[in-house]
């Protein structure tokens, strides 16, 4: 019987470790803009194209490989990276534009009827969750997945606090079906898709927004209308192609929009409401909601403004109808110069580089506007149509500061987030079964002592963290270097995060956590499966076992599979110093090499050297 992780001993052992990183995070910024607050100027010439020799060494080597596909994917397993590496990158991202996109809503619904009870609880409102876990360990599709994952956070809709959408968890499983659609598509119909969803109706608060009256002084909700703008496709200020803030003669930023760009563009979103014709107290109006939620909002004419619309430069006629007005507000809206630098930063964040140099972003931009991109293997991936995301996706993953950094010039890599360190480590060592419906701890992450992050669960429209966060009073902060992610790490969240990854690294719950939630489920009448509850998150640490007895050979191999050959040769050497104390013991009440095995993930994984991604 292998040993259960003691995550007391192991809180204490890495807190020294991992405390450095605390001294990074902490403190908070308003900040909504993802660009550096102290403007530079626009560059003179153009940035200088990619060396297409260095993109094409992405698989040149089991490191490369690991790098990339750390980028490119929820994580990457053993078995990947052997069979990869001296294969073609371009091919392998050819391959996963091809990959067909499995919906969330009938998986939902599976998970929902699984409930014989006559209301909802936290199992149904977690089905979106279950979903997420699945696909991000376990599916094919893993650009279209971690593009998808990119997405939901600029393209914000959270269930944070919200009854309907945990009541109805079947509208979070359309907005993520928009999302997974759209991901390898284009911008512009992912907005537009994004727009008719009732879950972002709701959550933004648009739906069944109605037309101005005089006579009771009712105006045209607005939150979408500054959302759509400041969040989703522009922004506050005014930026070059490389993401710089543009400044007027006096020095000072430009300003996109005013508020009176906010009240026209209003109206255009009036007249969208949920496709029901009953309403809450007629008998019917459950069924009909959670079809509603599953299929765009409906227009309704008569809640439309007739009056001009006018916004940014553009004028809609008045008496147009509401379909035609968004139509015409989305063209032009996608038509701004900011949004390719916008939505380009940001995206690299997600992936690469907290901090992208303007050069890398300004040719981000490009890809994202001309709505293509040449892979090294002179693959051309895009439609030609501006906001193609697959050619701006290729054109983030196959840059040279992706592919080749000189940190001499730049500051490169990027906090890894949370959910993707959880997701890392259950992709590297090839978890053959995960049942995340069977472990609660998994139904909500967001707590500060689990991993400070949720997937579709911030506590706000603006995400987990702003796309423009400086941590004040570090030295990055000192140097107007942006780090996102640190906005949701600080002296509680970072052994919570150690405690989170202990119970899984030391093989998880035992028999009698299955046996009380099997009762739990059998009073809430929730039929499901447990004949593999044993299995779910289990490793098969064979394969390190057979590497336990050497710790430098143990450390090379967890080098290699969790941080793309990085660790520093002293966390190598503090890693090594650890697993020499623990004897090789074996005996039914102490197993010497598992321990080992789990004790060097668990510092691996709490390094800095882990939690910066170069």
């Amino acid at each position: 019987m292998q040993p259960k992780l003691n995550q007391s001993v192991f809180t204490h052992l890495l807190l020294a470790m991992t405390l450095v990183l605390c001294g990074c995070g902490g403190g908070s910024s308003d900040s909504t803009s993802p660009v550096p607050t102290q403007p530079t100027p626009p560059p003179t010439t153009a940035p200088p194209p990619p060396d297409p020799i260095e993109q094409n060494n992405a698989f040149a080597d089991q490191s490369k490989t690991a790098r990339f596909l750390t980028q490119a994917t929820f994580g990457p397993s053993l078995t990947q990276i052997e069979q990869l590496t001296d294969t073609s990158a371009s091919q392998w991202f050819v391959n996963q534009l091809a990959q067909p996109v499995n919906p969330a809503i009938p998986r939902i619904q599976d998970f929902i009827e699984l409930n014989n009870a006559e209301f909802l609880n936290p199992f149904d409102a977690s089905a979106p969750t279950f979903i997420f876990w699945r696909d991000a360990v376990l599916a094919e599709d893993q650009l279209r997945q971690r593009m998808a994952f990119a997405l939901s956070q600029l393209i914000v809709v959270s269930s944070f606090g919200s009854d309907l959408l945990n009541d109805q968890p079947q509208g979070m499983g359309y907005y993520m079906d928009i999302l997974s659609r759209n991901a390898l598509g284009n911008y512009r119909d992912l907005i537009e898709e994004i727009t008719y969803s009732p879950a972002m109706g709701y959550y933004l608060t648009y739906r069944g927004n109605r037309r101005a009256d005089p006579l009771t002084g009712r105006m045209p909700d607005e939150n979408y209308a500054r959302e759509i703008l400041q969040l989703f496709t522009i922004g506050l200020l005014e930026i070059n192609a490389d993401g710089t803030v543009k400044t007027d003669i006096e020095g000072n930023p430009i300003e996109l929009f005013t508020n009176e760009d906010i009240t026209g563009l209003a109206k255009v979103f009036t007249g969208l409401e949920f496709n029901v014709s009953r309403v809450p107290e007629e008998e019917g109006f459950e069924d009909q909601l959670a079809s509603a939620m599953v299929q765009p909002m409906q227009i309704i004419e008569s809640f439309h403004s007739t009056e001009e619309k006018s916004f940014l430069g553009l004028t809609i006629p008045a008496n147009t109808p509401a379909r035609e007005s968004i139509t015409l507000a989305l063209d032009h809206i996608m038509s701004l110069p900011s949004v390719a630098p916008f939505i380009s930063r940001q995206l690299i964040q997600r992936f690469v580089s907290s901090n992208p140099s303007d050069p890398y972003v300004a040719r981000v931009s490009h890809a994202f506007e001309s709505g293509q991109f040449e892979l090294p293997d002179a693959t051309l991936v895009g439609d030609g149509r501006k906001g193609d995301l697959a050619a701006t996706l290729a054109a983030i993953l196959f840059d040279q500061e992706a592919r080749n950094p000189d940190d001499e010039v730049n500051f490169v890599g990027k906090i890894r987030e949370p959910i993707l360190r959880f997701t890392n480590w259950a992709r590297a060592f090839d978890l053959a079964l995960i049942a995340p419906e069977l472990s609660p701890i998994l139904w909500d992450t967001s707590g500060q002592l689990a991993l400070a992050q949720h997937p579709f669960r911030s506590k706000s429209v603006f995400n987990f963290y702003r796309p423009g966060y400086i941590a004040p009073g570090t030295q990055s902060g000192v140097q107007n270097v942006t780090a996102p992610e640190l906005q949701i790490m600080n002296a509680t969240s970072t052994p919570g995060y150690i405690n989170f990854m202990s119970y899984f690294i030391g093989q998880g719950p035992a028999d009698f956590e299955f046996s009380q939630l099997r009762q739990e489920f059998l009073e809430e009448n929730i039929n499901i499966d447990f004949s593999q509850a044993n299995r779910s998150f289990l490793v098969d640490y064979s394969r390190e076992l057979a590497l336990a007895n050497n710790p430098q050979a143990l450390v090379d191999h967890l080098n290699l599979l969790l941080t793309f050959n990085t660790l520093s040769t002293t966390t190598q050497n503090a890693i090594i110093d650890a697993l020499t104390l623990i004897p090789e013991e074996q005996s039914e009440e102490f197993d010497g090499l598992t321990f080992r095995i789990i004790v060097a993930t668990l510092m691996v994984m709490s390094s800095p050297d882990y939690l910066v991604q170069q």
